[in-house]
Formats: C-alpha cells, structure tokens, sequence
C-alpha cells in the first residue's frame, strides 16, 4: 500500500509528546517549528504516487504496490532499483535529510532476509522480525531509530557510585504479556514526523548489559515515550529565501525518553544478549542497505555542494582565474569519485543465503569512511569561494519590500555576471550551506551519522580481505629464496 502525504500528516496528530525546551507541542504539523518540514516529509509520499514515479518509487508484489525501500533484493537490477529510488528521494531534499523514510525501513527490510539473526537459545524472534517486515511494508511506515547510549551513561561506574539508575534504556520488567522500559536512547533524528521508533544498540554492549541488550519497535504515539527536540533550527529565520534549507529541510533530531512504556512481545527482536544486540545489523545486510542509502544521500548533497561551487565563481567572475577552474575540476573529480563508488557497490554485489544479494559491503563502507572524512574539506573549498561575498548582502529579503533602499540594491549589488536579486538569492543558500546554524548541524551530522570514526574505520578493518592482503605478500617472498653464498660456488669451480 503506497501512503499518500495527507495520510501521513494525520497520522502525525497521534497524540505523540514532543518537547522544543519547556514548551510542549501540540501538533507537529502546524507548529511553526517543524510545520514546514512535516510537508517536505508529506510531498515525499506524494510523489511516490505520481503516475510518472511508481517504477522509480515502488514496485509490485502480489498485485500491490510498496514503497522500493521495503524491497529485498535477489538480482543487482533489485539493487540498482533501490539505488534509485534513494537517489530520486535524496534528490527532493538536496541530501538534507538523512533520515528519510528510506533508511531505517532499509535496515529492517535487510535483516528481515536473514530473519535467523533474532534467534538464541532463549528467544525465537525471527517471527516477529517478519511480522515487523511486513506490518511496515504494508502500511508505509515511516520509522527512525535509536540506537546509541546517552554520552554520560557509557560510564556507568559514576551513577553506581552515587546510587543512581543509569539512565540508559533498559528493561525494567518483564510480564506475561511484554515488557516495561524506562530510560533514555539517542539520537531520533526524524523522530517527530515518524510513525515508529526501531529501540536498539549499534554500540558493543558490556555482557553484564543484559537489560540494556533490547532490540524493539515502538510507535512514537505510545504512552510515556516523549521526544526531547533539540533548538529546531527552521524557527532561526522568518522566511524560506533567507534560510531556503533550514526552512524545509530541519530534520531534527531528539532524545527518546521511556518513563514504564509497555513493549508487547510480538514487538520484541532482541533480549537479555548483549552480543546479538549489535550482531544483528552485521550478520545480516541490515547495516549495509542502511548506509547505503546515506551513501547515496551523501551524493546528492554534494552535487548541490560542486554546483554552488560553480555558480558563485561565476557570479563573482573568479570564473576568469585559471585556479579556479582548476578547484571546480577537482570538486568535479570528487563527487565523480563518490558516484564510481556507489555503483561498485551494485557491480560487485554479494551473494546471501536464500538467493538474496546485497550491496558490497566493503566499498559501502570505504564509501562511508571517505564522507565522513572529507565533508569538511569539501564544504571549505565552497567557503573559500565565496569569500566575504557571504556577508555583503542584505540582512533580510525584505530589503525588496522598500521602494527606495531596492532600487540602490538593486544599482549597487549588481555585477556583470549576475543581478542583484540573484546574487543575494544564491549567496543566501551559500551562507546555508556554510556558515548558519543549519549548516553547522550539517557539518556535525556529516561527521558523526554513522558513528564515531573509529567505529566507521573498524567496520572497514572488518570487512577486509586480509587473507587476500596477506597472500598477495607471501606470493611474492614466495618467489625468490636465498642467494647462493659466492664462496660455496667458488669453492664448487
């Protein structure tokens, strides 16, 4: 079943609890702080529908259409079509938005191929895992996650030496019909525009963090879950041309707090195994479909980024300096080089149990390592382009709104390559992308979405071939041995 936009926005008004500071928020999808976005988030599933975009936004099973995020794959056609689609859906944002309705359903969608992975000797989960896979499937859902620790808690020696509860979430108790959590999980980015939060751990759990070790799925409406929203930051500018980006595409992000949520057992995919907790994404394709996508989405954010590039050295003329086009080439070369990337993954496709394939997980993750490690440098190479033209405009769009003060405007900013409206247009998207508050939540985001970048490093250590390394070392000491003494072959004449 393919959602519609309207559909999705009434599902907001759930009775969901969102905090922005002391305030509480009554409906996401009028408040001036996420309003704007919850119809970025809508016209999403609009555009699934449109006619023109069902083979590149759904497919057909069983004579009914789903969202292209919920297919599992078995050809590297299935691949690319999810390729697609993540681009098509990245493409609406401009790569702005990270979680979009195609990233946790990827993870759910990939380890419900190996559904095994939720199975121990004390749990059978698998069931649930394939009911969870097929409930969200057939209601278009639109799920995030949380699945880190709060900072301060992954040293619980302080609240024990203090005789205070962790305040990670755990499982408090446990009934004949599910389970109670309390506590507090990170980061739910997307959290207040989504149907359901997927409850896990992607960070190693200690073996003596059993009741932390719970994998499960809660809608965001449940009792006693609220969302704690960091500073939205669409609410730092009051029109869409002064802050085009932070006004549509604020994603937030929000702390998950659980004060006695009730968890039913056929919700649950993941108990009391600290190993298994985090075992499940790597085991399964769950974490490559994920990042995947935010490889793919990464890709539409810097074909904005090189574009930008390109238009400001010709607004400003720097378009003229040999050096110039010799930094655009390499913007060029960059985003050239993310792109080649990402259809390797599809070309060199891994072969899974039950006639799946998934993406290659190695050049995923080299891919991953390579964004998180270059966004910086990339988005200084736009800073330096635009050089202080970032601060010559106007404070505000409204400078058009006076007859006078236009018309001086519009003499005085003018260049010979570009208007004055069209100047202030493009270096008001600029500053966005480089100097906001907006484009630092990018920057951080770009650095961290997929953890710290020793854990990214180590999933690459991981999914090495070493054996191959290795091999390609002892071939060649293979092949040449000990040089004969010269005075043994002396004596031998």
């Amino acid at each position: 079943m393919l959602k519609t936009g309207k559909e999705h926005l009434e599902g907001l008004r759930d009775g969901r609890t969102v905090y922005i500071g002391g305030e509480k928020v009554d409906d996401v999808t009028t408040h001036p702080a996420f309003a704007a976005a919850a119809q970025t988030v809508a016209a999403m599933y609009d555009a699934k529908r449109a006619p023109e975009n069902l083979d590149t936004f759904s497919y057909e099973e069983g004579g009914t259409r789903y969202s292209t995020w919920y297919l599992q794959a078995r050809s590297k056609k299935d691949l690319r079509s999810r390729m697609r689609c993540h681009k098509a859906i990245a493409d609406m944002t401009y790569g702005m938005i990270g979680r979009s309705p195609d990233h946790v359903s990827g993870f759910v969608a990939g380890m419900a191929t190996k559904p095994e992975v939720c199975d121990n000797d004390d749990y059978q989960f698998s069931g649930n895992l394939l009911n969870y896979y097929g409930f969200c499937k057939e209601n278009d859902i639109y799920a995030t996650y949380a699945v880190l620790p709060p900072q301060a808690a992954r040293n619980p020696e302080f609240y024990v030496k203090k005789n205070l509860p962790v305040p990670t979430l755990q499982v408090t108790e446990e009934r004949d019909d599910g389970v109670i959590l309390n506590g507090m999980k990170m980061l739910a980015t997307s959290a207040v525009f989504c149907d359901e939060i997927w409850i896990g751990n992607l960070l190693p759990l200690a073996p003596d963090q059993v009741k932390q070790a719970v994998t499960c799925a809660i809608p965001v409406g449940t009792e006693g879950l609220t969302l704690w929203s960091r500073q939205p930051l669409s609410m730092n500018t009051s029109n869409e041309f002064d802050g085009p980006l932070a006004w549509r595409y604020d994603e937030t992000d929000s702390m998950v707090m659980c004060k006695d949520v009730f968890v039913p057992w056929e919700r649950l995919f993941i108990m009391d195994d600290a190993i298994k907790a985090r075992n499940i994404y790597i085991e399964s394709p769950s974490h490559c479909y994920g990042n995947h996508q935010s490889n793919v989405r990464y890709w539409s954010k810097l074909q904005l980024i090189v574009g930008l590039c390109s238009r400001v050295a010709h607004a400003t003329g720097a378009i003229e300096v040999p050096a110039v086009k010799e930094v655009l080439g390499r913007m060029s070369a960059l985003e050239a080089t993310l792109s080649g990337m990402i259809h390797g993954q599809i070309e060199a496709a891994e072969s899974w149990p039950g006639g799946f394939v998934t993406f290659n997980r190695r050049i995923m993750y080299a891919a991953l390592n390579w964004c998180t490690e270059s966004y910086s440098g990339i988005i200084d190479q736009l800073r330096e382009l635009s050089g202080g033209g970032v601060f010559q405009m106007p404070a505000s769009a409204t400078v058009m709104h006076n007859s006078d003060i236009r018309a001086q405007f519009e003499e005085y900013w003018q260049t010979p390559q570009t208007s004055a409206l069209d100047r202030m247009k493009l270096f008001k998207v600029v500053w966005d992308m480089v100097g906001s508050e907006f484009a630092g939540r990018q920057q951080q985001y770009e650095k961290f979405y997929a953890g710290a970048s020793f854990i990214i490093r180590n999933h690459n250590y991981r999914e090495a071939d070493w054996g191959m390394f290795h091999g390609i070392v002892d071939q060649l000491m293979d092949s040449y041995d000990i040089p004969e003494s010269p005075v043994l072959a002396t004596a031998a004449e």
